[in-house]
This record gives C-alpha cells, structure tokens and sequence, in this order.
C-alpha cells in the first residue's frame, strides 16, 4: 500500500478538472481498506471511484481513496433470474455489456452511463425509464468508523429520483463495496417508450426488439447527445429534471403550451430540464473554457482548461435565469466539491 502526495485528480475526474489530492491512495482489496481506514495519521477522507458524477472546485486536503475494487460473480441463479455481484470498482457500463453478452435483461437501458458500479446506488442511477432500484437487491458497504461490512437492501436505501439514502443521512459514513442485482434469463420486460428508442428502433426497421437492440438504441441516442468524457470533459446529465405540482404544473403549461413534460404519480409532472435551460439561451454558448453542449443542453462541458468554480459559476448563473424565467428550481445532479 502505497500513499502518494500532491497527486493531480484530473485524471480521476470526467470533468478532466486538474486540482490536487495532498494525499492519494488506490484501493484494491477489502482488507487493504480497512487497513487504510485504520490509519490515525490522515483523519481527512475523500472518495473517490470512476469520478463521473462530481465536480471538483478546489484541491482536496485529505487523503483521497480511489476505489478500485474488481469483480463480477453470479451469486445465485435460477430458470427465470440470475442475481449478479459487481464489484464498486467495475465500470458500469462495462457491467451493462457483460450482463448482455451472456443474455440477462435489466440493464439495456442503462447502457453508456458513465461512471463505476459503487456510485450507482448513491446516485440511484436512471435513464430511459428504468432507474436502478428496478434490478436492485442489496449492496454492501463499509462502515467508515469500524471498518464493518454492513448490507443495505432496497428498502434501506431509500432510494427516490437521483437520490439515496447514501446522499442523505448515510453521506460519508459508508462506502460501497459491492453491489448485487437481480437480472432476467428469459420473458425480459422491455421498456422502448421513452425518450427517443422507439424511432430509434423503427429507423433501423426492428419491429420485435431484443435486450440487445434496446441497448443499441440506447447507445446510439446517448452517443448522438452526449460528448464522450475523454474527448471533452464533462459529467453527463448536470442538473436533474425538475419535478413539480399539478398546480404549479397548470400555470406553467398555460403560458408554455408547446413545452414538453412527463406526467408522473401523485398529480406530478416532471418537466425536462435541458429544454427550460435551451429556452433561456444557454445551448451552445461557451463562456471562456467553461460551457453548454451544443447538443444537450443539460450538459456543461471543459473545452480544456475550465476551472471548477468557472463552471459551478455558469451552473448557478443557469439556476437562476431559469427560475426567473419559469420559476422552477432546477438542482444539480452532480455533487459538487466546494
């Protein structure tokens, strides 16, 4: 086990921001964390996996744990299911594709989220209409103070839309070792009615599609929207999409009848976040090195050089001429490091 100092984190982060780690140290091994989380010398911790879902905004005065731990099991199986073990180091999408090349339905339309397998639990992962907590069983994570592993079923995670208990009253008091999940064999439900799937598919003239071509489709779209972290930085999906009263839902449709909407459970309704941020002007625009997709504007990009407070200033500069012009709040999907 090797501590390293003054390591630069640009590597480590989508964003590709370069601030630095005053300590740093792979984790490869459960015995090796908990050995590290035994160390008195470096009560400061900060973790840190595939880095996807953050935003650094200043160097990291602590000691920096890469979580790197390997490994895809099947835990159990039987004619209709398999329950699978990733380990929290595996990339997720990575985890996607292994589950399709042996033929398990579940994940398809989670494919190409960035990111590994222990922060998708935090963030309660989704997209396409399937969310994590769909395949969900337990996970396993250690206890930051006693190095015990604990296990979290569905029902502990208190798991809601990007949001766990992991954000919430668990923050920084766990890390997450290992995830299991439970996939079909076979009668796999398909889910090809939201976003764009369903013309995706049609395009390419499949009537009756697999697990394989959702996942394709998925692909496809995702890789038309979204820039591919190595060639230009940035988190994905920044804000979430805003979910809002049936109340409040009449009024804003009465003055933006043309405005695109979802209609959810409870009389809610979520309202897509990229299309209000495009309304008020910001697609496209580049303000020095930090800026809005031209293609989603839900997604803030580093041409090169940005900064991290550079881009949380454009962030909160988008929050509010939103809600000046819709008056809806709109939150941030990545966790922000201030």
């Amino acid at each position: 086990m090797t501590i390293q100092e003054n390591i630069s984190l640009k590597s480590h982060n989508t964003f590709g921001i370069d601030v630095k780690a005053r300590f740093f140290v792979e984790i490869t091994g459960l015995a090796q964390l908990q050995k590290v989380l035994e160390l008195t010398a470096y009560p400061k911790r900060f973790i840190i996996s595939g880095g996807s879902n953050m935003l650094l905004t200043k160097d990291i005065d602590a000691l920096v744990m890469h979580i790197n731990l390997k490994g895809i099991s099947i835990a159990e199986e039987n004619g209709e299911s398999v329950e699978i073990k990733a380990m929290a180091g595996e990339n997720w999408h990575n985890l996607a594709m292994w589950s399709l090349d042996r033929g398990y339905g579940g994940l398809e339309n989670l494919s190409l989220i960035p990111g590994n397998v222990g922060t998708a639990p935090i963030q309660n992962i989704g997209a396409y209409g399937v969310e994590l907590k769909d395949v969900f069983i337990s996970c396993t994570a250690m206890d930051v103070e006693t190095g015990e592993l604990v296990a979290f079923d569905k029902e502990d995670c208190q798991f809601g839309y990007r949001d766990s208990i992991f954000k919430n009253e668990a923050k920084d008091k766990f890390i997450i070792t290992s995830v299991n999940l439970r996939l079909t064999k076979k009668d796999h439900v398909l889910h090809t009615g939201y976003g764009a799937i369903e013309e995706e598919l049609k395009s390419n003239g499949i009537v009756y599609p697999t697990i394989r071509d959702i996942s394709n489709a998925v692909i496809a779209i995702r890789q038309s929207k979204l820039p591919d972290p190595k060639e230009l930085g940035n988190s994905g999906s920044f804000f979430k999409n805003p979910v809002i009263s049936k109340k409040k839902f009449d009024k804003f449709i009465k003055h933006h009848p043309k405005a695109p909407f979802y209609e959810l459970e409870d009389d809610q309704f979520k309202i897509p976040a990229g299309w209000l941020i495009e309304q008020c002007g910001f697609k496209g625009k580049r303000f020095g090195d930090a800026g809005v997709h031209e293609k989603q504007a839900l997604v803030l990009v580093n041409y090169g050089k940005a900064t991290g407070k550079e881009i949380l200033e454009l962030a909160e500069n988008i929050q509010k001429e939103v809600k000046n012009k819709f008056g809806i709040d709109i939150l941030p999907e990545v966790n922000i490091i201030k």
